[in-house]
């Protein structure tokens, strides 16, 4: 591994081999990301988790990625789904959110359906991705999720999306076009 080299900036270096993990995660925290909660049908009913680990992958077929920790207790339910929802959240749903982050199980209180294959769909969304699952990969102390998009949902309005950035919710706010 090539020795860290100082800067000529605010910036403090670190290998993330260090063990400082909270160090590495304030650093991942720095990139600000869209939040998403992605459903699936299990046999104990409907499952929900909040994430911001999504990204589209590919036009052509159309793809998508979104990646649960292993420590979590809904992985292997996300994992082993042959077809999931991701909702892009808008941001006036905070609240589904925080509901997704801390259980599951809990659809009481917001508006949802199912689609054709029994999979949890919310209403008042910005996007929807229903996808039927692609693959799976391990990856350190997360699994990749890739699936197969084979229906979207699009609100047009130019509502704001609820965005995460160094561990707080929000929105953001475009500069004007002048």
């Amino acid at each position: 591994m090539a020795p860290l080299v100082a800067m000529s900036d605010d910036l403090i270096p670190f290998s993330p081999d260090s063990g400082d993990a909270p160090a590495l995660r304030r650093a991942f925290g720095r990139f600000g990301t869209g939040v998403t909660v992605v459903t699936v049908k299990t046999a104990q009913g409907p499952l929900g988790m909040t994430a911001n680990s999504f990204a589209s992958v590919s036009l052509e077929p159309p793809l998508v990625l979104w990646s649960p920790a292993i420590s979590s207790k809904r992985h292997d339910s996300f994992t082993s789904a042959a077809s999931f929802c991701i909702h892009v959240l808008g941001a006036d749903q905070e609240d589904l959110a925080q509901r997704f982050a801390g259980q599951g199980h809990d659809f009481s209180g917001f508006d949802w359906t199912e689609d054709a294959a029994g999979v949890p769909t919310f209403s008042g969304c910005l996007a929807r991705f229903h996808c039927n699952t692609y693959a799976v990969h391990p990856a350190g102390d997360h699994s990749l999720i890739l699936g197969h998009v084979q229906q979207v949902a699009l609100r047009e309005d130019g509502a704001a999306g609820l965005m995460f950035d160094q561990g707080r919710y929000g929105q953001f706010t475009p500069r004007d076009a002048d």
